[in-house]
C-alpha cells in the first residue's frame, strides 16, 4: 500500500508540474489527510507511515524542480504551514509558536517538521502559493494566489483520498479592449 501511495503522489506531482510549470523558488502548497488516504474520516486516524511517503515524494519533487514546499497543518492549527527557513526569509513570512503533531496539525505537517532541513511554522503565505496539491479535501485555497485554476490530471486519488490540484495565473485586467497572451 505505501509503495502505491508514493507512486500516486509522484505521478500527481509530475502531472501538476506539466500544467503549472513551477519555476525555481515557487511555493508548492501541500495539504493532506492521512486519515482520508487510508479510507477513514478526516482527522480520525492519522498515519505516520502514509505521511512519510507523501512528505518524501514531495521533497524529491521539490528538490528536482527547486520548488519550495509548504505543508499545511489541519484546522486545529488554523491551517498554518510548515516551510523551510529559506522560504521564511525569501517571502518575509512571520513565524508562529507551535509544534504540529498528529492530533493538532496532522501527521503530514508533523512529518514535514522532522524531514525539512530547517523547518519553521508560519501562519500563512500571504496568498503566494503558485500551485497546490490537496489530498483528502483539506482546503488549501487560502494559501494560493488569487486566481486559482483547477488542474485536471489522470491521478484522481491518493490511496482512498480524493485528489484536487490547482495552479494559479496572473489576473487578467483591462476590460474588453485589453489583449492577453495565449
Amino acid at each position: 500500500m505505501l509503495t502505491e501511495i508514493g507512486k500516486q503522489v509522484r505521478n500527481a506531482l509530475e502531472e501538476l508540474q506539466a500544467h503549472a510549470q513551477l519555476q525555481p523558488g515557487d511555493l508548492l502548497v501541500v495539504g493532506g489527510s492521512t486519515s482520508e488516504v487510508i479510507g477513514q474520516k478526516i482527522g480520525t486516524a492519522s498515519n505516520a507511515e502514509v505521511a512519510e511517503q507523501i512528505v518524501l515524494e514531495v521533497a524529491r519533487f521539490c528538490d528536482k524542480w527547486h520548488v519550495q514546499p509548504a505543508f499545511q497543518c489541519c484546522e486545529h492549527l488554523n491551517r498554518a504551514l510548515v516551510v523551510e527557513q529559506e522560504t521564511v526569509e525569501k517571502y518575509d513570512l512571520d513565524d508562529v509558536t507551535v509544534i504540529p503533531h498528529p492530533n493538532a496539525g496532522g501527521a503530514l505537517a508533523s512529518r514535514a517538521l522532522s524531514e525539512l532541513t530547517a523547518p519553521r511554522v508560519v501562519e500563512h503565505l500571504g496568498q503566494r502559493g503558485k500551485a497546490g496539491i490537496d489530498i483528502g479535501n483539506t482546503l488549501i485555497g487560502m494559501h494560493l494566489r488569487p486566481v486559482v485554476v483547477p488542474v485536471r490530471i489522470e491521478t484522481k486519488f491518493i490511496g482512498q483520498a480524493a485528489l484536487v490540484c490547482a495552479r494559479t495565473r496572473p489576473k487578467l485586467i483591462g476590460g474588453r479592449r485589453a489583449r492577453y497572451p495565449e
